[in-house]
């Protein structure tokens, strides 16, 4: 067996000018104090010992292999570094990375030149750090991450509240609540454990106090000023992610070098991701850092703007597997081989592609609308995307166009405008695109969801006046999507989208009078030569498995009290790592339950636990957190313990209460 060509430190240390040590985990190539090399720094709160290593060892040493020193740092307050953190994507955060990234082109064996790499948390602070103009950053790798943090990120869309603002809020104060690895840190572990639950923030509460895009948002949102971004960007997103729009926005606007790639991938990194097919990412990548980082005299610069997936059209099921289709490009975006269609909406439930008369159709929809919409981000690897849509279309008003007799390539983002009465003072309306196969089967392409009184300005809310028209504007998630012949497109209006948004303070019916649907659709018959070597990794984590993982989701109705739960239930399962002897686990657990006709019956609850041990040391801590509202105000609260062996040595409960601001 050959020798690996780098060697790997498990705990670094970068002592910051405050004097707060960070932990980093280094793959470096041997040789680099005499051949010094270019750095490859991602720099996330999610645990490089025990929290992101599976994905680490399929990605760092490979990079390491061929001449990068891969850079792996905890930040501040999590995992094995010192210090608190109060917040994503924080100024010290971004003063931390900028330090260390001045710091790594500072070793010796490092040539001065630094990338930055990342996935969701790593990838929007690739962007922000890359905006602050490190010298030594050369170029950024961003994958599943946004320009601006209020439009598309976990919190708020079309300016309604996203369910997942608690759900990843949730994820957080369990993943911060555990302390560093004694084996690493020493016996300070236990004062630092101590030290940050005593200071550990409830994210989901500080979120919600910021129900508009305000400064709080603008904070860490590139695009209020793309120019301040210098160093190359490739962007990466996938059609099972939440965060795909942010990829086109960024190649419209961004004035540095940038690349883009959208695969049909989840939450994940494309050369382990589903659904299939993987790429060879690696590779990519490599291409990418060898050109900005050793000045290599390759064919980065020639790629296409935008090469995507075009999925084939696929029977609609939550499970998340292989999509047929192809690669295109696009050697610019926006691009000139994409043409908008529009389609009218009729009063007898028809698309049509002639302009329509006005009709009247109101739109009430039962709160559990929304049942088959699936996770808003894919990332668990269970049952997490949108399944059938009949049951919801059932809900929905329904407009069908004619069996197509030729197959479509929908590219783009599509955009459904409206003219509607709202009936409420408050109200918001989810749209869908579906593709109706001739057996009935209702698959959902890709849909938006909007506040109506957002329909101006996410700044500004405009409150409605009941039986007033609007003129209103669904921009619907980028997509690229082949609807085959025979199948038909139906838009489905919904007046609610549970449990992926929370409902408006009181039943919001609106009156539809007229609206169409833009679609941008491909050119057929171009030749697209697009082409990914197969995906490559280096070796998987080597680990004994305690417990499987496993994933479920199901709902039940009530029929007495008429409440729909859904139930979210995420067994992460357990292991031992086979060269530190670290033993890991834990579960979340989420229900969402609401009554189809009253909006402040709804409840969100999360339960999460997590397991450390080693030998005779172990510990545990268990998270709980829950909402409900009413017309004026949102009720949130949580708790958490910390268990040493079988005693608590840490618990606290806390409860909010936050006036609602036209959401």
């Amino acid at each position: 067996m050959n020798e690996p060509s780098f060697d790997v430190f498990d705990d670094m240390g970068i002592i910051l000018s405050d004097g707060c040590r960070l932990s980093a985990r280094v793959w470096l190539p041997k040789g680099a104090d005499e051949q010094p090399v270019p750095a490859i720094l991602e720099y996330l709160p999610y645990r490089k010992r025990d929290g992101t290593i599976a994905r680490d060892e399929l990605t760092h040493p490979w990079f390491a292999a061929r001449g990068y020193a891969c850079v792996r740092v905890d930040m501040r307050g999590n995992g094995d570094s010192e210090g608190l953190m109060a917040d994503e994507y924080t100024p010290q955060e971004h003063a931390d990375a900028v330090e260390v990234i001045d710091w790594l082109a500072g070793q010796d064996w490092c040539t001065g030149s630094v990338g930055m790499m990342g996935i969701s948390w790593g990838g929007f602070n690739s962007l922000q750090v890359a905006a602050l103009r490190p010298e030594p950053l050369k170029a950024i790798i961003t994958l599943c991450s946004t320009d601006d943090r209020y439009v598309d990120d976990i919190h708020y869309k079309g300016g309604c509240l996203l369910n997942e603002n608690m759900g990843w809020g949730a994820t957080m104060l369990s993943y911060s609540s555990r302390p560093p690895d004694p084996a690493l840190v020493g016996d300070k572990w236990r004062e630092m454990w101590i030290n940050r639950l005593e200071n550990q923030p409830f994210l989901p509460e500080l979120w919600l106090r910021h129900q508009t895009r305000d400064a709080y948002w603008k904070h860490g949102s590139i695009c209020e000023d793309y120019s301040s971004i210098q160093a190359a960007v490739l962007a990466i997103g996938g059609w099972a992610d939440a965060y795909k729009n942010p990829v086109f926005r960024m190649l419209e606007n961004l004035e540095a070098p940038t690349k883009a790639i959208v695969g049909p991938w989840a939450h994940k990194y494309p050369h382990f991701a589903i659904p299939k097919p993987r790429i060879g990412f690696l590779q990519e990548a490599l291409k990418w850092w060898d050109h900005w980082l050793k000045d290599a005299d390759n064919d980065v610069r020639e790629w296409p703007a935008y090469r995507g997936f075009v999925m084939d059209g696929f029977r609609p099921t939550s499970e998340i597997v292989a999509r047929h289709g192809r690669w295109i490009a696009e050697d610019e975006w926006p691009s000139p081989n994409i043409e908008n269609s529009q389609l009218h909406l009729t009063g007898d439930g028809r698309l049509e592609p002639q302009k329509q008369a006005a009709f009247e159709a109101i739109v009430d929809s039962p709160l559990t609308c929304g049942a088959n919409a699936g996770e808003y981000c894919a990332i668990w690897l269970g049952p997490e995307l949108p399944g059938d849509q009949r049951g919801d279309d059932a809900l929905s008003a329904c407009f069908d166009g004619e069996p197509l007799k030729a197959a479509i390539d929908i590219v783009g983002a599509p955009e459904v405008r409206l003219t509607v009465v709202p009936q409420a003072e408050q109200g918001q309306i989810a749209v869908r695109l579906n593709d109706v196969s001739p057996d009935g089967a209702s698959n959902r392409i890709t849909y938006g969801v909007l506040n109506l009184s957002h329909r101006q300005d996410h700044e500004h809310p405009t409150p409605l006046e009941p039986g007033v028209p609007i003129e209103v504007s669904v921009k619907l998630d980028d997509i690229a999507y082949r609807i085959p012949a025979g199948n038909h497109i139906r838009v489905a209006i919904s007046t609610s989208y549970w449990p992926l948004i929370w409902p408006s303070p009181t039943k919001s019916p609106v009156m539809l009078l007229s609206g169409g649907v833009h679609l941008p659709c491909r050119q057929p018959g171009i030749h697209d030569a697009v082409e990914f070597e197969p995906a490559e990794t280096s070796k998987p984590w080597r680990v004994d498995v305690i417990r499987e993982a496993s994933n479920q989701r199901s709902s039940s109705t009530d029929h007495v009290s008429g409440l729909l739960t859904l139930y979210i239930d995420d067994d992460f399962g357990e292991v031992r790592d086979l060269e530190h002897g670290l033993q890991t686990g834990g579960f979340g657990r989420e229900t969402w339950t609401i009554h189809p006709d009253d909006p402040n019956s709804a409840r969100g609850e999360c339960h999460w636990e997590q397991t450390l041990c080693r030998g005779n040391w172990s510990v545990r801590t268990v998270t709980r957190c829950h909402m409900t509202s009413t017309e004026n105000q949102f009720d949130l609260g949580y708790s958490v313990e910390a268990f040493e062996g079988d005693d608590i040595v840490f618990e606290r409960s806390q409860s909010f209460t936050i006036p609602r601001n036209n959401l």
